[in-house]
């Protein structure tokens, strides 16, 4: 049953960006390891970490376009699902580390030998093991968002108002996590990571394993929120984002599909802050700020609201110009990326997937109506 549901969602298109994803998590770490230094086509070892970082936020736009795009639930707080995602990768990375971390202790990380920490905290238990935290990535977000999306749902909390109360959300937790006596590294958050699964975080042959895995696992995602948006439950979806009140009038238990799609949202923001940690090596509570799910938001705009891939396209290509504006002129970028968000509002309100599609929709219409394509009125001729 599952498997027929997975390949109903894969259509023409899908099957083009899966092939797309798949052959770009073999064709980099390829281009990494098997080629020279000196080749031109080389991918070094800091570009590695730095496009497996653009996936993970790719991955990220996705999960925020699935509960957005379908479901109509503006969400500025999904960078908390993706900062406890990277908390729990990041704690497993810290018990790797052992006695060799500075003060040698073989249980305890640095920070907490520093504010004298007698024992591990309780929560920490369980995550020396591989398999525990991977289940601490998806059920951690998972079980926040549940809890938070059963008790806005239920109450009808919509709009603007819900928007405002996952920042705070957001906020709240950036708070808690600040606290040293938290347990969680305070400010300074978790680094100086040494193994993940036996394996250097920093050889070059664990950095190609990374970004594949951060690859297939954006694959993965996209199939499933492929399949859910192809499905029925993708119908019932979309009409509870363009009428709400009509579709539960009809009978549907419109918070129970919010629920769900908002807890498998969480859960894909999750994972992609867990394969972030090790790539990027470090994880902090300004993951939490509320800046960077607005900034979600934009990708999201940008790439194509309720496209799928425009989100995915979206923030590869933002996180890209950031990083070519924070080198080349660092005071100019926050205006570049407003400016990009006032372009993308004004002129391709549909995003740059989605007027693509539009454009593309348009014209397969025309040619099956049997009419010619759309051609620019020609200049009037001087008269004579």
């Amino acid at each position: 049953m599952i498997t027929q549901f997975l390949f109903n969602g894969v259509d023409r298109r899908a099957g083009f960006v899966l092939a797309l994803l798949v052959g770009i998590a073999v064709l980099v770490p390829v281009l990494h390891l098997a080629l020279p230094p000196d080749s031109p086509l080389h991918v070094p070892n800091y570009a590695m970490a730095l496009f497996g970082k653009y996936l993970c936020y790719a991955l990220l736009a996705l999960s925020l376009d699935l509960v957005w795009g379908y479901c109509g639930i503006l969400s500025l707080g999904h960078g908390a699902f993706f900062a406890l995602g990277g908390y729990a990768m990041g704690m497993y990375l810290m018990r790797q580390i052992g006695p060799r971390g500075v003060y040698g202790d073989p249980v305890l990380p640095d920070f907490m030998v520093f504010l004298n920490y007698k024992e591990l905290p309780w929560f920490w238990y369980g995550f020396d093991m591989a398999w525990f935290a991977a289940i601490m990535v998806v059920l951690v977000p998972g079980l926040l968002a549940f809890v938070f999306g059963w008790f806005a749902f239920r109450s009808r909390v919509t709009g603007v108002y819900l928007s405002i109360i996952t920042q705070a959300m957001t906020y709240a937790l950036l708070l808690a996590f600040f606290r040293n006596d938290m347990g969680l590294g305070g400010n300074n958050g978790l680094t100086d990571f040494k193994d993940i699964l036996g394996f250097s975080v920093q050889a070059p042959g664990t950095r190609a394993a990374l970004f594949a895995a951060t690859a297939l696992a954006l694959a993965l995602c996209f199939w499933i929120c492929s399949a859910v948006v192809r499905s029925k439950l993708g119908k019932v979806l979309v009409a509870v984002r363009d009428a709400e009140s009509r579709t539960r009038f009809i009978g549907y238990r419109v918070e129970h599909y919010k629920l769900f799609v908002w807890v498998l949202s969480a859960m894909m923001a999750g994972v992609a802050g867990a394969l972030y940690v090790p790539q990027v090596g470090i994880i902090n509570p300004s993951e939490f700020e509320p800046a960077n799910s607005i900034e979600a938001v934009i990708w999201v705009a940008v790439g194509g609201r309720g496209t799928l891939f425009g989100p995915i396209v979206g923030a590869v290509l933002v996180n890209f110009g950031k990083t070519w504006f924070t080198a080349a002129m660092p005071e100019v970028w926050l205006f570049a990326l407003g400016a990009l968000f006032v372009v993308v509002t004004l002129f391709l309100p549909k995003g740059i997937v989605g007027t693509v599609q539009g454009l593309w929709r348009e014209r397969a219409e025309r040619r099956a109506a049997g009419l010619p394509p759309v051609l620019p009125n020609p200049e009037p001729k001087p008269a004579e």
